[in-house]
């Protein structure tokens, strides 16, 4: 028994760690406080109320069409159905590529994920399908001694070494898991039937006469559970789903590409893919999706952050690491189809065509067209360690229209900064609500999510909402007058992310603040009335 107690130690700490990125840590007020007044409303929220009930009220504004790069959304939910992109220029359903530009029927968007056969679902890990292609030529009995000083080589041991680490830990935490959920439903079972009850409530548990081994290992199976997780629902089934999707993602022999039917070895081919936009599993994108502009009149499930927005769905992200080609055509698209701002709710650790994303970054700025990424979800530094994709061009140069978002969250306490977010005082921009967010999901239903995602589409809000009601503004205007107005909390003393050091949060952003709606509004107001465009920036 004393096996099973330390076992379960471990693994618990572990699956904390796993739930905790799909879950909310609780401090959010109510489902709206994303939307809300420090002041006003005692939560850390981007004051966007504030900025319709005074600046913005009875003030014009015109439609802007933000892209969601992402794994598809749900285009017919009840709070997104009506922003909902619609290319006017393609004849639904007739085969023909009607407005000529290289995508057949492609009336809400594209999938760049899909075929005639069907759609990508999983997708392996960039560093597996790094080793794996580096492994035919280096995986041999002899290396020389040149080649162990290669930068390939090095980079090919690296993942190698990671590969093998990664893999070995998901195996065994599935094995772990598999027990603990097997163990679970033999005494879940033995409890509900001693107790003639159909769910489980601990001190009930506990009220249990111990009158064999069996129901005394159940109430101490029982009790560890809730010790460490605080209830006794069963919990290790979705870690095994966890743990098995993770192995999906490692599996080398997978085919998963296949259904597409492109050339994965011709990085610049375009016209592959299907125009469904929902994908296997639409959940992120559409929670991105209402984030950004859920309808703000209509009086059920959420209001977006910005009031005039057309969402255009481009599917790039599967379960598992999204290829460089599949970005770099995502946001081409998103350029050429009149797209003003592009939201990348995606990232990884390792980039194999980076220059392909570079490239379409590049074009993006070109034509003014701005990109709001979110910073990951590693807890570590991307000034030290590189998140892809990246604004830092491979030649060092920088894309100006760009803004690297890092996750906040509802109270001012030592948590403020999300402890899984990445940060960077050089690479993060800005930080945004990005825990207990609560947003659309598929099939007319709503849920609360964690992350740098989250937090990404805050700011694709407020840009889309400022280019809406002032629409002169650039695109480097926009993202200035963003960081120019946020709320700082620079000498606040906060958890750095993923640890229980105490640092200051101006360490984690280059500006110190929090993206904040009024405060941005009230910018652009003064910049825009100026006609000698005086320099309040500055």
């Amino acid at each position: 028994m004393r096996g099973l107690i330390v076992t379960l130690f471990a693994i618990l700490i572990s699956l904390q760690n796993i739930i905790a990125q799909n879950t909310s840590d609780g401090n959010s007020a109510t489902n709206d406080w994303f939307l809300l007044d420090s002041k006003h409303d005692k939560v850390e929220g981007t004051s966007t109320e504030k900025a319709y009930n005074s600046i913005l009220k009875n003030k014009k504004s015109t439609t802007v069409l933000v892209a969601v790069i992402d794994s598809g959304v749900d285009i017919y939910h009840e709070d997104l159905a009506d922003i909902i992109w619609v290319n006017e220029d393609e004849i639904p359903g007739n085969g023909i590529d009607d407005d000529d530009n290289g995508y057949v029927d492609d009336i809400n968007g594209w999938n760049f994920l899909g075929g005639e056969k069907g759609n990508v679902h999983f997708e392996t890990y960039e560093y597996a399908r790094i080793y794996q292609l580096l492994d035919k030529k280096y995986g041999i009995d002899s290396i020389s001694s040149d080649t162990i000083n290669n930068s390939e080589y090095l980079l090919y041991k690296e993942v190698k070494d990671l590969y093998n680490k990664e893999y070995a830990e998901a195996v065994e935490n599935l094995d772990y898991f598999k027990q603990l959920d097997y163990n679970y439903n033999v005494y879940s079972s033995l409890l509900k039937r001693k107790l003639n009850q159909d769910t489980l409530a601990l001190e009930n548990i506990l009220a249990l006469a111990d009158e064999d081994s069996s129901v005394y290992n159940a109430k101490r199976f029982m009790k560890i559970v809730n010790q460490y997780y605080g209830s006794v629902d069963n919990i290790f089934a979705e870690a095994v789903e966890l743990y098995e999707e993770q192995l999906k993602n490692l599996d080398l022999d997978a085919d998963y590409r296949s259904v597409v039917g492109d050339d994965l070895t011709n990085l610049t081919e375009v016209g592959y893919g299907n125009n469904d936009v929902l994908g296997p599993d639409p959940s992120h994108g559409t929670h991105v999706s209402g984030i950004i502009g859920a309808i703000r009149t209509n009086d059920i499930g959420i209001k977006g952050i910005a009031d005039n927005v057309r969402i255009m769905p481009i599917r790039a992200v599967p379960d598992g690491d999204e290829r460089d080609k599949d970005v770099a055509n995502a946001i081409f698209y998103a350029v050429d189809n009149g797209a003003q701002i592009i939201n990348m709710s995606f990232g990884k650790q390792y980039s194999l065509n980076k220059h392909l994303v570079d490239s379409a970054a590049l074009y993006a700025e070109k034509n003014g067209v701005l990109i709001v990424h979110g910073a990951g979800n590693e807890e570590t530094s991307i000034d030290s360690v590189t998140h892809y994709p990246s604004r830092i061009l491979t030649n060092g140069d920088e894309i100006t229209t760009w803004i690297e978002v890092g996750a906040s969250a509802s109270k001012t306490n030592k948590d403020f900064a999300s402890d899984f977010s990445n940060y960077g005082k050089k690479g993060v921009d800005l930080f945004a609500p990005g825990v207990g967010i609560y947003s659309t999901t598929p099939d007319n239903t709503y849920e609360e999510f964690d992350g740098t995602s989250m937090a990404a589409p805050m700011v694709t809000g407020v840009a889309a909402l400022l280019k809406s009601y002032y629409p002169e503004l650039t695109p480097k205007e926009l993202k200035e007058i963003i960081l120019a107005s946020v709320v700082s909390h620079g000498k606040r003393k906060v958890y750095l992310p993923g640890t229980s050091e105490l640092i200051s949060f101006s360490e984690l952003s280059n500006t110190g603040g929090v993206v904040n709606t009024y405060e941005a509004v009230k910018m652009a107001e003064e910049y825009v009335s100026d006609k000698t465009k005086i320099d309040i920036l500055k």
